[in-house]
């Protein structure tokens, strides 16, 4: 039985506490947050509000991490430096540079798992496409096209702040919102080229990140790839990842994977479990991951999301952010 904890108990952590509590070789020793309000948030679990005293006291095998941003890097350290695997809320880091020394981290920790949680792989619509793809029957990808439209209000920021502010939160709406369809454009496109972009704030809020952004990808096999993101919409609309290959275009929309053939006609080939409640768009892949991850703990694999996986999404919104103060089209590095 391994015993875990979670640090940070914010909007996502019950989804975290769910799926810890659901799987037999698991046990939620501790949770930890700095609001002592929330003591009383986990029954029956003890609650810490100093997550190294938690660590002292609770010799836990693994840790959940579902903090503000900026503070995933350092506690994410910390952990991995006590020899606590982590499973860690996305993004990996603020930035390319935290997410690079993280990934040296478990390069020099190889027994130690940082598992990101990027779930969206595991939705069962972008596993049948992944599937799709590399069977070759429809040819090379052409282009990739990921929307997301939804609607933040002004008191989003405004009841926790460190999400309007870039110290804090590394961004706005590509980091927070838009970084599970970066990150699947990415693992469809393959290697990227450059990438052009630019950044905006349509929206009359005082904050310091971006609510609006752009982007063109070039990807090293000649696909083309266009992102759009924002939180200007009128309400939350289904996020849409379409790839175009040589006989046939895929999309993922509703949380069902369609298919449209060369004459036209469209074909639904998969959906995705969905989680009940009005926070439906998190999906249900969380508890997929989460399983994955204390399976490879247990079985000793390295199948779970590394750090090295999950770079490669900052790195994008680094580039577009970049690009957008230069006017420049950026050049991806390996």
């Amino acid at each position: 039985m391994l015993k875990t904890a979670v640090i940070g108990l914010g909007d996502i952590s019950y989804i975290h506490i769910l799926a810890i509590q659901a799987n037999p070789n698991v046990e939620l020793s501790a949770v930890c947050d700095i609001d002592e309000t929330l003591k009383d948030s986990v029954p029956g679990v003890k609650f810490y509000n100093d997550y190294q005293i938690m660590i002292e006291k609770e010799a836990v095998d693994c840790v959940h991490i579902c903090l503000p941003h900026d503070l995933h890097y350092p506690v994410t350290k910390y952990c991995m430096e006590q020899r606590i695997h982590v499973f860690q809320e996305k993004p990996l880091g603020l930035n390319t540079e935290e997410g690079l020394a993280l990934v040296k981290l478990e390069e020099e920790n190889k027994n130690i798992r940082l598992c990101v949680c990027l779930q969206n792989r595991f939705n069962e619509s972008f596993e049948k496409l992944q599937r799709i793809i590399a069977s070759g029957e429809y040819g090379k990808v052409l282009g990739v096209k990921g929307l997301v439209s939804w609607n933040r209000p002004s008191s989003y920021y405004e009841v926790k702040p460190w999400r309007g502010k870039m110290a804090c939160a590394g961004g706005g709406v590509m980091i927070n919102q838009a970084l599970h369809t970066l990150d699947l454009m990415q693992l469809v496109g393959g290697e990227m080229t450059s990438i052009k972009g630019e950044v905006a704030q349509l929206l009359d809020y005082d904050i310091e990140v971006e609510d609006t952004a752009t982007a063109h990808i070039t990807f090293e096999n000649g696909a083309q790839g266009l992102f759009f993101a924002t939180i200007a919409n009128a309400e939350n609309d289904s996020v849409e990842l379409q790839v175009l290959l040589e006989k046939g275009k895929f999309t993922i929309k509703d949380s069902i994977l369609f298919s449209v053939n060369e004459e036209g006609k469209v074909k639904r080939l998969e959906e995705d479990a969905k989680m009940p409640g009005s926070k439906f768009y998190y999906g249900a892949s969380h508890a997929k991951l989460i399983d994955i991850f204390y399976e490879s703990i247990l079985s000793d694999t390295q199948d779970y999301i590394h750090a090295r996986e999950a770079v490669q999404s900052i790195k994008m919104i680094e580039a577009i952010r970049k690009s957008s103060e230069t006017k420049q089209a950026i050049f991806m590095e390996g």
